[in-house]
Protein backbone atom coordinates (compact mmCIF):
# COMPACT_ATOMS: atom_id res chain seq x y z
CA UNK A 1 0.00 0.00 0.00
CA UNK A 2 1.37 3.13 -0.99
CA UNK A 3 -1.11 6.12 -1.43
CA UNK A 4 -0.36 8.21 -4.67
CA UNK A 5 -1.65 11.48 -3.29
CA UNK A 6 -3.13 13.52 -0.70
CA UNK A 7 -6.75 12.96 -1.83
CA UNK A 8 -7.90 16.04 0.64
CA UNK A 9 -8.02 17.80 3.33
CA UNK A 10 -11.08 17.99 5.53
CA UNK A 11 -12.03 21.20 7.57
CA UNK A 12 -14.55 21.22 10.39
CA UNK A 13 -16.69 24.41 9.55
CA UNK A 14 -19.58 26.15 12.11
CA UNK A 15 -21.18 27.38 8.61
CA UNK A 16 -20.48 25.76 5.40
CA UNK A 17 -21.89 29.13 3.56
CA UNK A 18 -19.80 31.38 5.06
CA UNK A 19 -16.78 29.30 4.82
CA UNK A 20 -17.39 29.10 1.46
CA UNK A 21 -17.47 32.73 0.66
CA UNK A 22 -13.86 32.50 2.19
CA UNK A 23 -12.24 30.44 0.22
CA UNK A 24 -14.25 31.92 -2.95
CA UNK A 25 -13.87 35.21 -2.47
CA UNK A 26 -10.41 35.58 -0.52
CA UNK A 27 -8.82 32.06 -2.00
CA UNK A 28 -10.24 33.03 -5.55
CA UNK A 29 -10.93 29.03 -5.42
CA UNK A 30 -14.26 27.68 -7.27
CA UNK A 31 -16.64 25.28 -5.22
CA UNK A 32 -17.41 22.46 -7.50
CA UNK A 33 -20.00 20.81 -5.96
CA UNK A 34 -22.06 20.21 -2.27
CA UNK A 35 -23.12 17.04 -1.34
CA UNK A 36 -24.77 15.70 2.22
CA UNK A 37 -23.68 12.52 3.13
CA UNK A 38 -26.29 11.53 5.28
CA UNK A 39 -24.96 8.65 6.88
CA UNK A 40 -21.80 10.77 8.22
CA UNK A 41 -24.69 13.27 9.72
CA UNK A 42 -22.34 15.87 7.66
CA UNK A 43 -22.92 18.92 4.68
CA UNK A 44 -19.48 18.75 1.69
CA UNK A 45 -18.08 21.77 -0.02
CA UNK A 46 -15.69 20.79 -2.32
CA UNK A 47 -12.35 22.82 -3.78
CA UNK A 48 -9.85 21.51 -6.21
CA UNK A 49 -5.94 22.98 -5.66
CA UNK A 50 -3.99 21.13 -8.12
CA UNK A 51 -4.33 17.17 -7.51
CA UNK A 52 -5.62 17.75 -3.80
CA UNK A 53 -8.83 18.55 -2.58
CA UNK A 54 -10.16 21.03 0.16
CA UNK A 55 -13.03 19.47 1.63
CA UNK A 56 -15.36 21.66 4.04
CA UNK A 57 -17.38 19.96 6.82
CA UNK A 58 -20.56 21.15 8.23
CA UNK A 59 -22.44 19.33 10.36
CA UNK A 60 -26.19 18.28 9.65
CA UNK A 61 -26.43 16.75 13.51
CA UNK A 62 -24.84 18.04 16.88
CA UNK A 63 -23.55 14.72 17.53
CA UNK A 64 -22.31 13.93 14.53
CA UNK A 65 -18.84 13.55 14.24
CA UNK A 66 -17.91 16.93 13.13
CA UNK A 67 -20.88 18.70 15.32
CA UNK A 68 -19.10 16.77 18.00
CA UNK A 69 -15.57 18.12 16.83
CA UNK A 70 -16.74 21.62 16.13
CA UNK A 71 -18.16 21.83 20.06
CA UNK A 72 -14.89 20.34 21.17
CA UNK A 73 -12.12 21.98 19.44
CA UNK A 74 -13.75 24.61 17.08
CA UNK A 75 -13.20 24.66 13.24
CA UNK A 76 -10.40 23.65 12.16
CA UNK A 77 -8.41 20.82 10.66
CA UNK A 78 -10.24 17.45 10.86
CA UNK A 79 -8.44 15.14 9.15
CA UNK A 80 -6.01 14.50 6.18
CA UNK A 81 -6.93 11.99 3.33
CA UNK A 82 -4.34 10.02 1.27
CA UNK A 83 -5.58 7.97 -2.39
CA UNK A 84 -5.04 4.53 -2.58
CA UNK A 85 -5.82 1.67 -5.17
CA UNK A 86 -8.05 -0.04 -2.85
CA UNK A 87 -9.66 0.94 0.55
CA UNK A 88 -10.44 -1.90 2.02
CA UNK A 89 -6.94 -3.95 1.41
CA UNK A 90 -5.03 -0.66 3.14
CA UNK A 91 -7.13 -1.20 5.98
CA UNK A 92 -6.36 -4.91 6.25
CA UNK A 93 -2.47 -3.56 6.29
CA UNK A 94 -3.44 -1.19 8.89
CA UNK A 95 -4.39 -3.42 11.04
CA UNK A 96 -1.73 -5.82 10.60
CA UNK A 97 1.09 -3.54 11.03
CA UNK A 98 -0.89 -2.64 14.61
CA UNK A 99 -2.30 0.73 13.63
CA UNK A 100 -5.54 0.65 15.33
CA UNK A 101 -8.41 1.16 12.78
CA UNK A 102 -11.85 3.26 13.04
CA UNK A 103 -13.57 1.42 10.21
CA UNK A 104 -12.77 -2.11 10.13
CA UNK A 105 -14.17 -2.53 6.16
CA UNK A 106 -14.69 0.40 3.52
CA UNK A 107 -17.86 2.56 3.91
CA UNK A 108 -19.40 5.35 1.41
CA UNK A 109 -17.98 8.78 1.33
CA UNK A 110 -18.42 12.13 -0.34
CA UNK A 111 -18.31 11.53 -4.19
CA UNK A 112 -18.90 8.18 -4.01
CA UNK A 113 -15.21 7.07 -2.60
CA UNK A 114 -14.94 4.51 -0.23
CA UNK A 115 -13.06 5.56 2.94
CA UNK A 116 -11.75 4.14 6.01
CA UNK A 117 -9.89 5.92 9.09
CA UNK A 118 -7.10 5.48 11.23
CA UNK A 119 -7.47 5.99 15.09
CA UNK A 120 -5.50 9.24 15.77
CA UNK A 121 -4.08 7.34 18.41
CA UNK A 122 -1.66 5.49 16.34
CA UNK A 123 -1.12 8.44 13.87
CA UNK A 124 0.46 11.09 16.07
CA UNK A 125 -2.53 12.52 17.05
CA UNK A 126 -3.87 13.02 12.91
CA UNK A 127 -7.19 11.62 12.03
CA UNK A 128 -5.98 9.87 8.72
CA UNK A 129 -8.83 8.66 5.83
CA UNK A 130 -8.00 6.94 2.89
CA UNK A 131 -10.33 6.76 0.22
CA UNK A 132 -10.48 5.13 -3.26
CA UNK A 133 -12.45 4.42 -6.02
CA UNK A 134 -13.11 0.82 -5.75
Amino acid sequence: MKPTHVEHIGIAVANLDEAIKYYEDVLNLKCYAIEEVAEQKVKVAFFQVGDTKIELLESTDPEGPIGKFVANKGPGVHHIAFAVDNTADTLKAMENKGIATIDKTPRKGAEGLNIGFLHPKSTFGVLTEFCSKN
